[in-house]
């Protein structure tokens, strides 16, 4: 096909989602007559990570941690349809079917009508006149895909390895940490009551030993007062009664 990648991956991507339809691909629901886009590798972890295996940030209002419900993000189905874009082969095929299918949406025809129709005017367009090559290459495209969704999955557990593993290896160095801590607080706690017990009976001691000393120094000075009180009183009689 003359059409680059890129035009051809917005061609496709239009078949899946109708821009002029927002409302509705924002709640995951796909327009009339068409099919559902490919979810991208289930509903719940997939859907927090890029193609890439980048994690997407949380939908607004979600608490941290939360699984949502899945929706058609407006990134995967660009990358989709790059994908497809990419191995788009040349000559009509399914998506040249599809494009005119979708062409015959707003006629009012039943849906086998829209079907027969588009089929007689994919093959007047010089398509093969057997539909085995639409189911072929629709099977083509959904392998495709599935190989994609393959490679994201694995990007995908190779990121919550790296992150969520970092993660968890951190948190159970911060539960080793405060218990450790909590450890260290228990033991200062009991040294703090050992000190207060200690500081109380320490105030008893000072009391009984300022008693005891100041008692001490009492009796001293009454017997140093008794005994030289009579050493001098001996000394008055001496010089009295001995000259």
């Amino acid at each position: 096909m003359p059409e680059s990648d890129q035009s051809l991956g917005r061609k496709i991507l239009s078949f899946f989602i109708k821009e002029e339809d927002p409302a509705g691909t924002a709640a995951g629901t796909p327009p009339t007559g068409s099919p559902a886009p490919p979810r991208p590798a289930g509903s719940t972890a997939p859907a927090s990570a890029s193609p890439a295996g980048r994690p997407a940030e949380a939908p607004t209002g979600a608490p941290p941690g939360s699984a949502t419900p899945g929706t058609i993000d407006p990134k995967f189905a660009e990358h989709f349809a790059s994908v497809l874009a990419q191995h788009n082969p040349p000559g009509p095929d399914y998506f040249e079917f599809r494009e005119t299918l979708r062409s015959l949406g707003n006629l009012g025809l039943t849906e086998e009508k829209q079907y027969q129709a588009a089929w007689a005017s994919f093959k007047a367009l010089g398509g093969p006149a057997d539909a085995s090559v639409l189911t072929n290459t629709a099977n083509q495209y959904v392998t495709v895909l599935a190989k994609d969704r393959e490679a994201f999955a694995r990007s995908v557990e190779a990121t919550l390895a790296e992150r969520v593993g970092g993660l968890q290896s951190e948190q159970k160095r911060l539960q080793s940490e405060n218990e450790a801590l909590a450890r260290q607080l228990l033991e200062i706690q009991q040294r703090i009551d050992a000190n207060a017990s200690r500081l109380n009976a320490i105030g008893g001691e000072i009391s009984e030993q300022s008693a005891k000393i100041t008692q001490n120094r009492q009796n001293y000075d009454v017997t140093f007062a008794h005994f030289t009180d009579q050493i001098k009183g001996d000394i008055a009689k001496i010089t009295q009664y001995l000259r």
